[in-house]
């Protein structure tokens, strides 16, 4: 016998009514099919789940461990079978550190007037894909290439590169700055989530010395604490501004693209509509 969801509401109307009797009258069922249906449930399930005589009743502890389980079995079953919640069904849109720069305010804010009935929620995650691979969101904003399998991608834009460097170092006083310029200095790579790898530089003139970190915000901190210099996004710059860190362009690395992802099998439905309005946004600058 397989559990159906008949024998976990049969369940929870016992538990919860405290009386075959009432579970049988709630359900709209006779009491020896009430009784058939928990006594179906407890053989597959190898365990007495109520302790039932006479004179008591009572969920026995396995009966009370597996209440906590079917219950919400239930309630996702019912979620999900909703056709109101299935139009609400939110869109979550990972990014990894800077969101769509510039353009995610206007994103959100046209998203929300347009698309009321589908609520947009911004998610970061630190992974390489944001959590796109991992089904933690339905569509991801991504920086560089995107290579991993299954996924589908349009670009939006491209961005410049920059640098950023401690707020004191001698480096930060110059307007612009080259990737030779930071070849004496320690390179402080993000490879969870970032973009810049020691293949940026020219295989005969690189930093000799990196310093791996996991996330956005331990770059910034090493980079303020003086232990290195990094590269990134333009957008790096305006979504996450520090007061240790200076950024300044950089004239001869090769701009970033961004681009927006999401699982080419079973899409969110409303994946179309994001895609033309960030476009729309961007072009609009």
């Amino acid at each position: 016998m397989g559990i159906e969801l008949r024998h976990l509401r049969c369940f929870l109307a016992i538990a919860e009514e405290g009386n075959l009797t009432r579970a049988a009258a709630r359900l709209h069922l006779t009491q020896p099919a009430v009784s058939r249906t928990l006594a179906a449930l407890e053989r597959h399930l190898g365990a007495r789940l109520v302790d039932r005589t006479t004179h008591h009743f009572a969920l026995t502890p396995e009966g009370r461990a597996f209440h906590d389980r079917a219950a919400a079995a239930v309630a996702a079953f019912d979620a999900a079978a909703d056709p109101e919640r299935l139009r609400r069904r939110p869109l979550r849109l990972g990014h990894a550190w800077s969101a769509f720069g510039p353009y995610t305010t206007p994103l959100l804010r046209r998203w929300q007037q347009a698309h009321p009935e589908t609520p947009l929620e911004l998610l970061r995650i630190d992974d390489r894909t944001a959590g796109l691979t991992r089904g933690e969101v339905d569509a991801a904003l991504l920086r560089g290439p995107v290579d991993a399998p299954g996924l589908a991608t349009v670009e939006l834009v491209v961005e410049p590169r920059v640098a950023a460097l401690p707020a004191d170092s001698p480096l930060a006083a110059r307007a612009s700055l080259t990737l030779a310029d930071l070849t004496a200095q320690t390179a402080i790579l993000n490879p969870v989530s970032g973009t810049t790898t020691l293949g940026l530089w020219p295989p005969d003139d690189r930093p000799a010395a990196t310093l791996t970190v996991g996330n956005t915000d331990d770059w910034l901190t090493a980079i303020a604490a003086g232990r290195g210099v990094g590269v990134s996004a333009a957008s790096t710059a305006e979504m996450h501004p520090h007061p240790g860190v200076a950024y300044r362009p950089l004239t001869d690395a090769p701009p970033v693209p961004v681009v927006l992802a999401w699982r080419d099998t079973a899409p969110h439905p409303a994946i179309g509509l994001l895609v033309e309005l960030a476009r729309d946004v961007a072009a609009e600058g």
